[in-house]
């Protein structure tokens, strides 16, 4: 497997909830002089998104060159088409990716937002106010969605603001002479930095130059882990080489932590407990997080590797969506997320084999049923890739 290209001289800073990320991301905002680009899945209607919304119009105002991307499932097609309206008569420029499905199953789920080619947010948060569930229902949650960006600094700053936009780019109008160099372009940008601190690299997935390539990361450094792993995630249907990634590595002595998301979608939790049992055979720790809605794709291996990003553990985030992850080398980092991830175990529930074996033979038969039911959904969709 390749490995990763990782750029040296960052500083990466973590971003933990709403109540770090919103007040980074408005300040940045208002600091831009020259140009903002800003990717999202969701952008919302609630206060604090037409707090970011006003913010992006009054940048524009003062002269800065505002480029938005919106995605037209995550956003909706009627607050899609208000928001390129109203973004238009106020001078921004705004993309919507692909209405209607037109360019296939894909969707941008990517959050990436990059200033005057200065600082960058990248991370899991959406537009989106986070007490407010972000599955359309409006349901006010107890306390705010759990979730983590980080903003970048140095040396991989280069490569963000190449590939979004890039992103912009492909949106418009390009033949395919420019397309071809535009794919160029971004290879050339990758490159392998020193062994100064701090290490970090950008790590996407599209379905062309990209097709594995955040599935791949986790994978080497699972396959490297020697002492611990921790990995939180709303949604857990990955295909058969990361789930035997977690066995491998709980089977050769690491501990393994697997902290999921439950609560918010029935279907999807059935799915994500027909792997309990043989994941808990092998000595995967699982804690259910049910405190509030987990939304963070993070993860923390041996206290030296981190990452921190848009990827779910499924189907649709590993095999057809645009994700963006950054991984970081560097203790600090990774104690400080680790903190947090500690914070999370404790807040969650940890499931049992034993517990599970109790469950009625319905219930387990739902779960085998929902697991292949989604395999078949997702084999279609990923034209096989999906096992």
């Amino acid at each position: 497997m390749r490995k990763l290209n990782f750029i040296s001289g960052n500083e990466v800073r973590l971003l933990h909830c709403g109540s770090d990320y919103f007040v980074s991301l408005l300040q940045e905002i208002l600091q831009a002089r020259t140009e903002i680009y800003l990717e999202t899945y969701i952008f919302s209607d609630d206060a604090i998104s037409l707090q970011v919304q006003g913010a992006l119009i009054a940048a524009a105002a003062r002269g800065v060159q505002v480029r938005i991307i919106i995605d037209w499932v995550g956003t909706g097609e009627q607050r899609s088409q208000q928001l390129l309206r109203e973004f238009a008569l106020a001078g921004v420029a705004c993309r919507c990716f692909n209405p209607w499905f037109k360019r296939g199953l894909s969707r941008t789920h990517r959050k990436i937002a990059v200033f005057d080619r200065r600082v960058a947010l990248v991370g899991g948060l959406n537009i989106i106010d986070d007490l407010i569930s972000d599955d359309g229902s409006g349901l006010v949650l107890a306390f705010p969605r759990w979730d983590f960006a980080v903003s970048v600094k140095g040396g991989l700053l280069s490569s963000i603001h190449l590939e979004v936009e890039a992103q912009w780019l492909r949106l418009g109008k390009l033949n395919l002479i420019s397309r071809v160099q535009l794919i160029r372009d971004l290879r050339q940008e990758l490159r392998i930095g020193s062994n100064q601190p701090m290490q970090a690299a950008l790590v996407v997935r599209d379905n062309l130059r990209n097709r594995s390539t955040i599935q791949r990361a986790y994978l080497q450094a699972l396959g490297m882990a020697r002492k611990r792993a921790i990995l939180a995630n709303p949604y857990f249907a990955p295909g058969r080489k990361l789930r035997n990634a977690l066995i491998s590595a709980a089977s050769r002595g690491v501990d393994v932590t697997l902290l999921i998301g439950v609560g918010q979608f029935k279907l999807q939790d059935a799915v994500t407990h027909s792997f309990y049992p043989k994941l808990l055979l092998h000595g995967v720790k699982i804690i259910e997080y049910r405190r509030t809605q987990l939304h963070a794709k993070v993860a923390v291996i041996d206290d030296e590797w981190a990452t921190v990003g848009s990827s779910n553990f499924d189907g649709l985030s590993l095999f057809v969506n645009q994700e963006a992850n950054i991984v970081i080398r560097d203790q600090d980092f990774a104690r400080n997320l680790t903190v947090h991830l500690e914070q999370g175990i404790a807040d969650g529930v940890a499931v049992a084999a034993e517990d599970y074996a109790n469950h009625p033979w319905y219930r387990r038969f739902w779960y085998g049923t929902a697991y292949l039911l989604y395999r078949g959904l997702m084999r279609i969709a990923t034209l096989g890739s999906y096992t």
